[in-house]
């Protein structure tokens, strides 16, 4: 690959700042991002776009907290409970598979920011 087309295809470092800032946030990173949102200032980017990443982060986060939240509250109150005999009680773990949590798709699945701004 040649240096030209290697810097075509790598992103802006205040792009890559942004992108790793919003996925700290919304994957509760324990760094919060903190070490982006300072290269973000110390880049010149403008506040209210660092604003806008990290209310998209906020509630693309606390959407998918709502939806797994249903999910889980929706299975938990469908799901039978079952006797178990001791002998499968000794040999099952409950935690050793995992339960398959179905959620609706939307088209784009999410919605917008209270401020309006679009997470898609």
């Amino acid at each position: 690959m040649s240096e030209q087309s290697l810097s075509q295809s790598q992103l802006h470092s205040s792009i890559v700042a942004m992108i790793s800032l919003a996925s700290g946030i919304s994957s509760k990173h324990p760094d919060m991002g903190l070490c982006q949102l300072d290269r973000l200032r110390g880049a010149g980017i403008p506040e209210h776009q660092i604003d806008a990443v990290i209310e998209i982060a906020h509630h693309v986060r606390d959407e998918a907290s709502q939806k797994l939240d249903a999910a889980f509250d929706e299975e938990s109150t469908t799901t039978e409970t079952s006797t178990i005999s001791e002998t499968e009680n000794e040999t099952s773990d409950c935690c050793s598979s995992a339960v398959s949590i179905t959620v609706e798709e939307e088209s784009c699945g999410c919605t917008p920011t209270q401020s309006g701004q679009s997470c898609c």
